[in-house]
This record gives C-alpha cells, sequence and structure tokens, in this order.
C-alpha cells in the first residue's frame, strides 16, 4: 500500500511540473513596413501641390487635408496598398468627403521650388484631382531650398 501511495505521489508530481505551463507559440512574423521609393510609409509623410496650393499630411492614424482658401478636413488613415511602385489609400472624412491618394515611386518636382521629391501624388479630393509632390515629413524638414529631398 506504501508502495502504491509513493507511486501515486510521483505520478501526481510529475503530471503538475510538466502540464503547469503551456509552451510558448512562435512569435508571428514582423510584417514589413511598407516603403515606396526609400519613403517609409507607416511614418509620418507631407504631399504637396501648387495651382492651387494644397498639402496633406499623413500621420500614421490620420490624413489631414488643407490648402489656400480650403477648410482643413480629417479622414482615418488606412494602410497603405503597396503593388510595385504604386502606393494608394483611401479614406472618407467625416463629412463625407472621398480622398484617393495614389504615390507613385518617380522623381517629382512641384514646379514652384528647385527641389525634387521621391514620390508624386495624385489626390482625389471628392471630384478634383490635384497633382504633386510628396516625401517624408522628416526629409522635408531637413531639406534645403533645392535639390533632392530624401
Amino acid at each position: 500500500m506504501r508502495l502504491l501511495a509513493l507511486a501515486a505521489s510521483a505520478l501526481i508530481l510529475s503530471a503538475c511540473s510538466q502540464g503547469g505551463e503551456a509552451p510558448a507559440e512562435p512569435a508571428a512574423p514582423a510584417t514589413p513596413a511598407p516603403v515606396l521609393s526609400g519613403v517609409d510609409l507607416s511614418q509620418p509623410v507631407r504631399l504637396l501641390g501648387t495651382e492651387p496650393f494644397w498639402g496633406i499630411e499623413l500621420t500614421g492614424s490620420e490624413l489631414v487635408y488643407s490648402g489656400v482658401d480650403r477648410p482643413e478636413q480629417r479622414a482615418p488613415q488606412p494602410k497603405a496598398l503597396v503593388q510595385g511602385t504604386v502606393a494608394t489609400f483611401q479614406t472618407r472624412s467625416a463629412s463625407g468627403t472621398s480622398f484617393d491618394v495614389t504615390l507613385t515611386a518617380t522623381e517629382c518636382s512641384d514646379g514652384m521650388s528647385d527641389r525634387t521629391y521621391p514620390l508624386t501624388a495624385m489626390v482625389k479630393v471628392g471630384e478634383e484631382t490635384l497633382m504633386g509632390c510628396g516625401a517624408s515629413a522628416a526629409a522635408l524638414a531637413n531639406a534645403g531650398e533645392s535639390g533632392p529631398v530624401g
């Protein structure tokens, strides 16, 4: 009987030590950041255009649109859909204005400065289509008055 009790105790202790913790699941591989022409689209990106003057800030969570004689509008920023050398974003502001942003990995000049940007932007705001350029907000903050941005 004593031998049976010892064997039972050993089995219970063995079961407790083996089943105490679930095995750790392997971590899911990290999804690489969407990058287009060297611009990390998961970081703040600035788009701008002339004639008419307009700008869009892609903050990572929000699209903020502004322009001369245009009211500022905000919309949630979806993740970029990158296919080859093109990235697209589609969203809608709280007031119902649709924003379709297409970024292309081609060098761009804004036509007003001596800067060149790594992205060409086509933005459809409602029924209006705007053309411009884009770069990371950090690159624009550090850019000179001429030459490549980024």
